[in-house]
Order: C-alpha cells, then sequence, then structure tokens
C-alpha cells in the first residue's frame, strides 16, 4: 500500500514543477487515479507524456504497490484551456 502523499512526491521528484492531484479510486492505496501538469510536457506526445509519470512510479509499479494506475497529462497551456472551458 502506498499513500497518495507518496505517489505525489515520487511524481515530485521527477517533475518538480509538476502540479499534481492524486485520487485513490477504491480506498485501499492500491489503484489510483494522476492528473499531472507540468511544462516538461511541451512538445511531447500523449504516450510520452504518460511514459514520463510511470518512469517517476517505475518502483511502485514493479512492486506492485500501485496496482492499477490511470493517468492524465497536461501541459500548463492545456490545463488552463481546458479549465477554461
Amino acid at each position: 500500500m502506498i499513500s497518495p502523499q507518496q505517489v505525489e512526491e515520487m511524481i515530485k521528484a521527477e517533475l518538480p514543477d509538476a502540479q499534481i492531484q492524486v485520487q485513490d479510486l477504491t480506498g485501499g492505496g492500491d489503484h489510483y487515479q494522476v492528473t499531472v501538469v507540468s511544462s516538461h510536457f511541451a512538445g511531447k506526445g500523449l504516450v510520452q507524456q504518460h511514459q514520463l509519470v510511470y518512469g517517476a512510479l517505475g518502483q511502485a509499479m514493479s512492486t506492485e504497490a500501485i496496482h492499477a494506475l490511470a493517468v492524465k497529462t497536461y501541459t500548463p497551456e492545456a490545463w488552463q484551456a481546458t479549465a477554461a472551458s
């Protein structure tokens, strides 16, 4: 089991500028949804953006501390456009 705060800290270690929302989908500490907004995603495709997030959580994923992960990624500009609509 891993806490939402730990998930956030692991992502921040790789993407220091990231704004992160972590949601525990089942309450069991192993199924999460993360929304990550970072300038590191600029110029990268969706798969590359998700790979950055999965890379940050690699240890937790490989040990199955995180069993399932839903990822939403945005550049700051895309996030603002989403928020405005």
